[in-house]
């Protein structure tokens, strides 16, 4: 599920801060980055499955490896897990409402924080 019109669409942040903000509403970096790309997930584990928010976006200038990066930030997903498949961000996939509210309201207050600081 793509999250449309959050307002996160189209900001840049520098990778730091943004890294700092992101940790502070759970969104963890870990393992998924390149030089050019960060993702930030969340996961809620929930009586229906296991599900991750995701937090996307790529570097315009600079280089995330060095932590000298200005990063543009994309479209947030929200996918299902199955085992032993991976996340499935599909249209096609149902996610509770109540997951979806709380998904909105951490991307509203993520918005919110990073705003304060876009370049």
């Amino acid at each position: 599920m793509k999250f449309e019109n959050t307002g996160l669409e189209n900001l840049r942040v520098d990778f730091d801060r943004l890294n700092y903000i992101c940790r502070s509403h759970k969104l963890v970096l870990a393992g998924q980055w390149d030089y050019e790309r960060v993702t930030f997930d969340r996961k809620f584990d929930l009586k229906e499955g296991t599900y991750y928010l995701r937090v996307l976006g790529y570097a315009v200038e600079g280089d995330v490896g060095s932590s000298e990066a200005t990063i543009q930030l994309m479209s947030p997903l929200l996918g299902k897990y199955y085992y032993p498949h991976g996340v499935e961000y599909g249209e096609g996939e149902s996610f509770p409402p109540s997951l979806i509210e709380t998904c909105e309201k951490v991307l509203a207050d993520l918005k919110n924080e990073i705003e304060q600081f876009t370049v």
